[in-house]
């Protein structure tokens, strides 16, 4: 598994890993059609613009995942549903950390990438909610420091 900066010819690749892992991640969180609306193209769109501030994992030939991070908050963390497991989602938090990210959110009731974050060492900070597609949703915020 390595972990490169993204290009510009993995967006379509990154954009599928997000549409398919909002479908699975998030169908007990989000209405289906919101579900519906972060759609292939609507991933393409935004990373369209943020490709430059992506790493990217592979196993040989094939992206399994992404990570999206800004200014030390990682502001997406994705695995190809189909790539569970391989080490990737731990590769890519360990690249964020080494990056300086020590801030991210999810999902209150995203209970998977909960248990992923606070195995790696992360700890909630806060909980809150927050407007996301139209209503109000409850966000858990994580912070890490480094360890001196």
């Amino acid at each position: 598994m390595i972990v490169r900066p993204a290009e510009p010819d993995d967006i379509p690749f990154m954009a599928g890993i997000a549409q398919r892992s909002y479908a699975l991640a998030f169908a007990n969180i989000l209405e289906a059609e919101v579900i519906d609306d972060h759609d292939i193209a609507f991933f393409m769109a935004r990373f369209a613009f943020a490709w430059e501030r992506m790493l990217v994992a592979r196993s040989g030939e094939t992206l399994t995942g992404f990570l999206l991070i800004t200014d030390g908050h990682i502001d997406m963390l994705f695995m190809d549903p189909d790539a569970s497991g391989q080490g990737g989602g731990a590769r890519l938090l360990a690249e964020a950390e080494a990056r300086g990210a020590k801030s991210l959110e999810c999902f209150r009731d995203n209970h998977g990438a909960r248990r992923f974050y606070e195995r790696h060492g992360w700890r909630v900070t806060r909980e809150y909610e927050r407007e996301f597609a139209g209503c109000k949703r409850s966000f858990i915020f994580y912070e890490k420091s480094k360890v001196v």
